[in-house]
């Protein structure tokens, strides 16, 4: 019997375009994996994602329409998204609505875990409740605002002011179960791309390591915006139709144990 299995998507800006692709693999050939799915977590675009997944997963075709509008628009700006004028969190928040159901709060408590940053003590807070839709939104818009390139003022929530939850913990590992970690960056996690000559993914699940191999084109996530659409294509294929295949079939043949 597998045990319970968290999915954790990094923090990576517009590069959260390789999520939804990630997403789109498990929602297609994940029903194993989905079907002992306890809880997403994530920080910045990894929080978004992750706040899809659990309330809203049939929106995934109008998430990747907003992300390539939302990468389009910053592309269009004199100075991306420091343009004097252009509002880079309400646009944001507009997406945000569009995509959120009606009864969102209740469906992420306990079930989405969002990495938020304290902006005066620096230190790292993870939510898990929501009073309501509108309380979900500012947490997630909390955990995706850069200090000046979103812009000045941090997000207000419960009386204090709170900044990107990437600063402090990108990617959110959950205190219960296995936690399968997506990154658009190659390193360790479970999911992720390869840097070429050096480093190989790796997915390790009940002692079993299975060798994946991801194509992805090495750029910054809040920089280069004059490619940031042709980048997202790319990523978002990559991001489904090469690793988390593999990935699901060592899921579905191995049972996953305890790692207590």
């Amino acid at each position: 019997m597998m045990t319970v299995l968290n999915l954790s998507f990094a923090a990576c800006g517009f590069l959260g375009i390789y999520h939804l692709g990630a997403m789109d693999a498990f929602l297609r050939h994940g029903h194993k994996l989905l079907g002992s799915l306890g809880a997403c977590a994530g920080a910045s675009a990894g929080a978004l994602v992750a706040a899809v997944m659990v309330t809203a997963p049939e929106k995934l075709e109008h998430c990747k329409d907003f992300t390539y509008r939302f990468a389009d628009g910053v592309r269009q700006q004199r100075f991306g998204a420091v343009t004097p004028g252009y509002n880079f969190m309400l646009t944001l928040r507009e997406g945000i609505e569009e995509i959120l159901p009606t009864e969102a709060h209740s469906l992420a408590t306990d079930r989405l875990y969002v990495s938020i940053t304290h902006s005066e003590s620096g230190t790292n807070h993870s939510v898990s409740t929501f009073t309501s839709r509108e309380e979900l939104i500012k947490v997630l818009l909390a955990s995706c605002f850069v200090p000046v390139y979103a812009g000045l003022k941090p997000v207000e929530l419960r009386g204090k002011k709170w900044i990107d939850g990437g600063f402090t913990d990108s990617l959110p590992i959950l205190p219960v179960g296995r936690t399968i970690t997506v990154s658009p960056f190659a390193g360790r996690q479970d999911v992720c791309p390869i840097h070429r000559g050096r480093f190989k993914t790796q997915l390790s699940l009940a002692n079993m390591n299975i060798m994946e191999r991801l194509v992805c084109e090495s750029c910054s996530a809040l920089s280069q915006a004059r490619q940031q659409l042709h980048t997202c294509s790319r990523l978002q294929r990559t991001g489904w139709d090469q690793d988390i295949p593999g990935t699901l079939s060592a899921i579905s043949v191995f049972s996953i144990q305890s790692f207590w």
